[in-house]
């Protein structure tokens, strides 16, 4: 895998280094060029409540560094340039038995594992990525960072997850934003090493474990009016699942507030191999239930969601119910095992995404800005999501998690920009804590996150 890496970046690097050979002028590439460098210490520890086997707990503490580099376009029709995304964690501390890795994850939550099953002292990756422009088209190469409904990069740890692939994203048309690419690999938040495609179910860093290096991608945004928005968006993991998606946002000032509406609908089928009886017994099959004892098989899911939010003086209230439809569990772009991966659903929280086969789930949220009562910087959170329904062998179970988020930014002054995050959740489960036919398992679980950032412009 590393070889083909440096391969690709290679590459990369010789696209745009011919671009700027082709353009005389090159101020465009150096005047509009950025740079930041971000300093991140992450501390997380995770207490699992019930379970005879190991981790009965997971603690790990890291300084992470991320150097990110964006240059311009050069000159001319076709405008070519280069971006750079530097990642290394330092370990502080993952040690006495709290840096765990399990058989379906390589490495622990947030360091990588040597042959001996310790966290690393440190990791490190570099991403390059090639660019060209025309007009308002932006055609992309290298390593991607996609935020968009059928795939969403996790930045939830001390580094980031990079995608490798090719994208082009175009607003030449009015009001509309247009999207489309490949993706080929994905590096997880606590590796260093590009790895095939897969979803929950196939085993994604088993051995025996079925993944693609072709998801394929496409849609976009078309903004009807400024409170307005619609989305399409398009997904296939080549012999896993194919997923259309259809989106509405919209805002409404109503007295003294404004009211969004987050309105969300996916259908995902099965795709090649998955689609066939041969093909899932080869192993390419996503995690649902399928009656009896069989918790793999065939992608079929259909999840609708509305997400409602009042905002006024400072308070935020919301409301939400999801409702997952079929035999499988919702089907999200990851490498097999769960780790890194991001849910477009108003249910994917800080420990759990409540996307199982057949679940129901409502929630209520409250925020606060305290900019309202003379303290700028300082923002509380909390939710409540409930869901139940979830199919299993023993009947319908349930599960429910409570999040509470507070984070102080200082606003201004010498230290402007640091951030200070206290990130506290619990989640309760009527599923088992060890594996038992034809039910899915979930550990009850405490967590606790504490993040300092900081962000120095460079250029």
């Amino acid at each position: 895998m590393k070889s083909r890496t440096l391969t690709q970046s290679g590459l990369a690097l010789a696209i745009a280094a011919a671009g700027l050979a082709q353009s005389a002028v090159a101020a465009g590439f150096i005047e509009d060029s950025k740079a930041s460098l971000t300093l991140r210490n992450f501390y997380i520890n995770t207490d699992n409540r019930n379970g005879p086997a190991n981790p009965s707990k997971q603690e790990e503490w890291g300084q992470g560094f991320l150097l990110n580099y964006t240059s311009g376009f050069t000159e001319g029709t076709v405008g070519f340039g280069v971006d750079a995304l530097g990642l290394l964690g330092v370990r502080l501390d993952s040690g006495g038995g709290t840096h765990y890795e399990s058989a379906s994850q390589q490495g622990g939550t947030v360091f990588p594992s040597k042959s001996n099953g310790d966290a690393v002292n440190d990791f490190s990756s570099l991403g390059l990525t090639a660019k060209a422009k025309v007009s308002n088209t932006e055609f992309r190469y290298g390593t991607l960072q996609p935020k968009l409904p059928v795939v969403t990069y996790n930045d939830g740890r001390l580094l980031p997850v990079t995608f490798e692939g090719g994208q082009v994203t175009s607003t030449d048309l009015k009001d509309f934003t247009l999207v489309a690419g490949q993706l080929e690999h994905s590096k997880g938040r606590n590796s260093t090493d590009n790895r095939s495609l897969s979803i929950a179910g196939a085993n994604g860093s088993s051995i025996s474990s079925r993944d693609s290096n072709k998801f394929y991608y496409a849609g976009g945004d078309y903004k009807l009016n400024k409170d307005l928005t619609l989305q399409y968006y398009y997904g296939q993991l080549t012999d896993f699942y194919q997923q259309h998606f259809l989106g509405l946002q919209h805002n409404w000032a109503i007295g003294p507030g404004v009211l969004k509406t987050d309105l969300r609908a996916f259908d995902s089928s099965s795709d090649g191999k998955n689609g066939s009886a041969s093909g899932r017994a080869d192993g390419f099959v996503s995690s649902g239930y399928y009656g009896g004892n069989t918790l793999k098989g065939e992608v079929d899911n259909r999840a609708f969601s509305g997400l409602f939010t009042y905002s006024v003086s400072g308070h935020s209230f919301g409301a939400g119910y999801q409702v997952l439809n079929g035999d499988s569990d919702f089907p999200f772009l990851n490498r097999g095992d769960g780790e890194g991966s991001t849910a477009y659903l108003i249910t994917d929280v800080q420990i759990g995404k409540f996307q199982r086969a057949g679940e129901r789930t409502w929630q209520v949220r409250y925020g606060y800005d305290f900019a309202k009562a003379g303290v700028p910087g300082l923002t509380f959170q909390t939710i409540y999501l409930h869901g139940d329904s979830i199919d299993t062998k023993q009947g319908n179970q349930s599960e429910w998690e409570r999040d509470i988020s507070l984070a102080y930014v200082i606003p201004d002054g010498t230290f402007k920009g640091l951030g200070f995050t206290w990130k506290n959740a619990a989640l309760r489960s009527g599923l088992p804590a060890a594996s038992q036919p034809g039910t899915p398992t979930q550990r009850d679980q405490d967590e606790n996150r504490l993040i300092v950032s900081y962000t120095i412009p460079l250029l």
